[in-house]
């Protein structure tokens, strides 16, 4: 599908930092002044205006200092292992003595705090539940754990429904009348900040004194807020960028768990010079690939382990992560052809199912071929007998979670389960109600969507009007954390393909020539099997670095090949 290409617009008399280029990349980002671009810990926002953190700090405080049993409930993707290894580590570090964490295995029991996981904790003989980065949905869950005596403070930062759980205390910036200002966190950043209002407390009450123990310097787990941050893939607000940037700074520093060195290492990647990209194709998918494919435990653990266990368990993640990548090529292929021999063209909301689909890899399908024919895409797969579980993937205009919440109003019954964010959410239904729903959800999709809104546009930062040399490229990628909300810089320019090539089956790895330049520079275009038919053409690209045998040199990395122009 052609892209239509749009350019970033930028006041050309904006000076933030001295330098021409990243002037105009920080203006076409909105940025507005010099202060935005402060990334000191002191300029988090205070949590004074976090409805429930209080009550739900003093609730922690008093189960640490009364050695209370306390069981973290997590997630099976990436922000739910690192905010259970940041929870597991911070409290003990903090002179809790009963601590364990249990992640629902997502083919038995699902997502959250199901009854069937309560039932499941009461092995660990738990005092206090503790979710993390789930638990905002468990109406059914919380209710049977506090009928066992069970308390019960939920952590997370997905949207609310209509009726929230009745928990001793819930601590979700996206919670009924909660004014904190940033509802970007994930939910590895709503830990972060329950357990800054945790030391308080135990501050306040002299705990580590009594304890004999030092309080914990919370930045030190930054690298793993980082991580979980980055790979949820929430929007990069100044707050998060705070957090990020000084995740990246102890990675960098070979400050990290020892875990997360370990998994940049089995991804290619050197600590020292780790990016936003590294951690979100890097790390990201080898902790998400355990939760798809197995168990989360496997990550969950390889974040809190030593040197010599981490390296082994990072071998583990790389391996799950590979047959996910084997899994997934397979899911695609047959998703591609279901997209041209089963789907009425005339679908914008777009519902895809196969048999023998993978229910941990849809959400990955669902996202692939959303970006393939930008349109909303919800992929179903089998999750038990009678039932489906799908994984929905948006697109700018149309608010997911919102679309299925509308779906579900209208049609009582209809879904039995769903939940998530604008851009991404998940929902099972009978198999039987599988047509019903993909009319309905096309007919929702219609009702928000204009044909503005499904023109692929492709947003570029405009010609780069400077050398490819390696400071330019050190300059923009190190220039601030990129990310979703905060987009790391694409540029486009016309360019003669002198040499191409197709390298692992799967990309295309070619040697280019800019308009205006002297030099050959070299790229790759990832997932494009096929080679180019014109010698010189537009590209859309963003900047790399090539590190191989000690040598760094230029590389682009070509993001489209068919674009319309501007």
């Amino acid at each position: 599908m052609a892209q239509t290409l749009s350019r970033r617009k930028a006041d050309p008399d904006t000076d933030f930092c001295g330098v021409p280029m990243l002037n105009r990349l920080y203006a076409g980002r909105g940025v507005t002044n010099a202060h935005e671009l402060n990334y000191e810990l002191r300029g988090l926002i205070t949590p004074d205006a976090m409805r429930g953190l209080n009550e739900a700090a003093q609730l922690l405080a008093d189960a640490v200092q009364q050695h209370q049993q306390i069981l973290i409930i997590g997630d099976f993707d990436a922000d739910g292992a690192t905010s259970s290894a940041l929870m597991v580590l911070v409290l003990k570090a903090m002179g809790a003595q009963r601590v364990d964490y249990l992640v629902p295995n997502r083919f038995e029991y699902g997502y959250g705090l199901t009854p069937e996981i309560v039932e499941v904790s009461r092995q660990f003989k738990p005092e206090l539940i503790v979710t993390v980065d789930n638990g905002i949905s468990s109406i059914e869950g919380v209710r049977f754990a506090r009928q066992l005596g069970i308390k019960v403070l939920i952590t997370d930062h997905h949207l609310a429904g209509e009726k929230l759980p009745e928990a001793d205390a819930i601590v979700n910036p996206n919670q009924p009348g909660c004014q904190f200002a940033s509802k970007a966190l994930a939910g590895v950043g709503v830990a972060f900040y329950l357990l800054s209002a945790l030391r308080q407390h135990l501050r306040k009450a002299n705990w580590f004194a009594m304890a004999a123990i030092r309080a914990p310097r919370l930045a030190d787990y930054l690298d793993l807020v980082a991580v979980g941050t980055i790979a949820d893939v929430v929007p990069l607000d100044k707050n998060n960028r705070i957090l990020v940037n000084e995740g990246i700074r102890r990675i960098r520093a070979g400050r990290a768990r020892p875990g997360i060195i370990a998994l940049l290492k089995s991804s290619g990647t050197d600590h020292r010079t780790a990016t936003t990209r590294d951690l979100a194709f890097g790390v990201g998918p080898r902790l998400n690939a355990a939760g798809r494919l197995q168990d989360m435990s496997i990550g969950i653990e390889c974040l809190m382990a030593g040197a010599r266990r981490s390296e082994k368990l990072a071998v583990e993640l790389a391996a799950i992560n590979q047959e996910r990548k084997q899994i997934e090529l397979k899911m695609k292929e047959q998703a591609e052809s279901a997209l041209d021999t089963e789907v009425d063209p005339g679908r914008v909301g777009v519902c895809l199912y196969h048999q023998q689909w993978h229910e941990g890899i849809v959400g990955i399908i669902a996202s692939r071929i959303k970006d393939k024919i930008h349109r909303p895409v919800i992929a179903f797969a089998d999750a038990s007998e009678g039932e489906l579980k799908g994984s929905a993937r948006s697109i700018q205009g149309l608010h997911i979670r919102d679309s299925l919440d509308a779906i579900a109003t209208r049609n009582p019954g209809l879904l039995k389960k769903f939940g998530g964010h604008a851009m991404a959410a998940g929902l099972s239904l009978n198999s039987a109600d599988l047509d019903h729903f993909t009319d309905e959800f096309d007919l929702e999709v219609k009702r928000w969507l204009s044909e503005e809104d499904l023109d692929n546009v492709l947003v570029s930062d405009g010609e780069i009007g400077e050398e490819l040399d390696l400071d330019l490229v050190k300059t923009v990628i190190e220039a601030a954390p990129w990310g979703q909300g905060f987009p790391e810089p694409v540029f486009d320019g016309v360019f003669e393909v002198v040499e191409q090539r197709i390298v692992g089956s799967l990309h295309l790895k070619m040697k280019l020539l800019p308009e205006k330049g002297q030099k050959t520079v070299e790229a790759i275009a990832f997932n494009h099997p096929t080679l180019l038919d014109k010698r010189k053409l537009r590209l859309a690209y963003r900047l790399d670095i090539n590190r191989y045998r000690g040598m760094e040199s230029v590389q682009l990395i070509v993001e489209s090949t068919d674009l319309n122009s501007p």
